[in-house]
């Protein structure tokens, strides 16, 4: 059995890895080109990744609450729920995306300020902001796009859709940063340029993928244009659980490297090169969740207490054989990865024992990502979202202690970090057992 859950996990899961990998490695070669143009890029593209990617993560999550109805419909065999909720999903979930594009091209320079960005950097991360804004417009539809290849179980699409956009995203890089072919050497500015451009060009092809292939979970174009906005609320009533927890996630983030700014002009810098050694795994575990959560999503429409438990677990022991992997490559090769991001010496070799905190933190966040996943399609998006607002204010908490009373300086921001993945991990499995044990119970009697 287990074998038959980790094929069906796979099957979903392999696809948005690769697609979430792709786009990662042009993410990392994209603070590669810039960090060895200008050390301070990296501190003003960890100033402004954060809260943008705040925002926009938040539109990407309120999507999560229609792929759990949708899949639970599905595994309920209700074709009609299906259709009414991808449908509303299409056409209403775009207007939050919009208005925030207007937000961040008006008033980001007061969330930089909140955030105590310098002086030195303030230029950068308004001209990244101004180019990048864009982005939001097309949000919307991406994420729309997304849950319906999801719970289609058709996920392959999204492996060419992270080639395209990564292919153009790091050769418009290439063009933009550094100025080849005759165009101006456009540093920072030419890479949000670049990603802009790219994230267009990812969206046609997802647009024309949707629009040929016959995804089961997909809508008719008609009931489209009619869908009525109640179905999209009650999916949204779900998935705001799911997105003011990561929107709480993010602010304690914000709150981190409003820290680490007071720390050294340069601590936010070397704190987005470590964890973008991080992300690359992370987004490995999140593909293996997002798998979890929509099949866990359609053992619950089915009843099926075994498929849950037995996704759940599978999901787990795979990501924690990623934590270990990339803990042993950074550990035998530390100088080699850090040095693909900034020339300087002294940042190098610093910056050795924070790569393998960051490491060591992969088994609580995955244990975080592959349980809440597990808790989320089982229908409970709200209690995730209890114990991030803990968290948030713990691993704040934690960091200041590190930082300002002990002295512990970067040091401490990881360990406040590290502590906050491991505590959660073992709050939400014990409400994962409870969930499991009452399921249990509801079907003796």
């Amino acid at each position: 059995m287990k074998t038959k859950y980790l094929q069906k996990l796979m099957i979903i899961a392999v696809p948005i890895m690769l697609s979430n990998v792709i786009s990662q490695v042009q993410m990392i070669i994209d603070r590669i080109f810039l960090g060895q143009m200008n050390t301070l890029y990296m501190s003003a593209l960890g100033n402004v990744t954060s809260p943008m990617w705040t925002t926009m993560s938040f539109c990407f999550t309120l999507a999560m609450g229609a792929s759990i109805l949708i899949s639970q419909s599905v595994g309920a065999g209700d074709e009609q729920k299906v259709e009414s909720y991808a449908a509303s999903l299409i056409k209403w979930n775009n207007i939050l995306p919009i208005l925030l594009f207007f937000f961040w091209l008006f008033f980001g320079e007061y969330v930089y300020r909140a955030m105590g960005v310098s002086e030195d950097i303030m230029p950068m991360c308004l001209g990244y902001t101004k180019f990048f804004a864009p982005t939001f417009l097309i949000v919307g539809i991406e994420s729309s796009f997304s849950v319906i290849m999801q719970t289609s179980n058709y996920t392959k699409p999204l492996v060419f859709y992270g080639i395209i956009r990564a292919g153009l995203n790091v050769l418009l890089d290439w063009v933009l940063i550094f100025g080849r072919f005759g165009f101006p050497e456009l540093g920072i500015e030419g890479a949000a340029i670049a990603t802009t451009i790219a994230e267009f060009g990812g969206c046609l092809f997802a647009f024309a993928v949707i629009v040929n292939k016959p995804f089961k979970t997909k809508p008719p174009f008609k009931s489209i244009f009619s869908a009525p906005a109640k179905p999209f609320l009650s999916s949204v009533g779900l998935g705001i659980n799911a997105g003011l927890e990561d929107l709480a996630w993010n602010l304690g983030n914000l709150v981190i490297i409003r820290i680490l700014n007071s720390i050294d002009v340069t601590a936010a810098g070397i704190y987005s090169i470590v964890f973008s050694v991080e992300v690359l795994a992370v987004v490995v575990i999140g593909a293996i969740g997002s798998g979890t959560m929509t099949l866990s999503g359609e053992a619950k429409g089915s009843r099926d207490i075994k498929q849950f438990s037995g996704v759940c677990k599978i999901a787990y022991i795979l990501c924690a054989g990623v934590a270990t992997l990339v803990l042993v490559i950074c550990l035998s090769f530390p100088e080699n990865i850090l040095g693909l991001f900034t020339k300087d010496e002294g940042i190098i070799k610093s910056c050795g024992i924070y790569l393998m905190l960051v490491c060591l933190n992969l088994y609580g966040k995955s244990g975080n990502i592959i349980i809440g996943s597990g808790i989320r399609g089982s229908g409970n998006t709200r209690w995730m979202f209890f114990t991030q607002i803990f968290g948030t204010f713990f691993v704040i908490g934690c960091a200041c202690l590190f930082v300002y009373a002990l002295g512990f300086g970067m040091t401490g921001v990881f360990l406040a970090v590290i502590a906050d993945e491991a505590v959660r991990a073992v709050i939400n499995l014990l409400k994962l057992r409870t969930i499991l044990r009452e399921w249990h119970e509801t079907a003796a009697d």
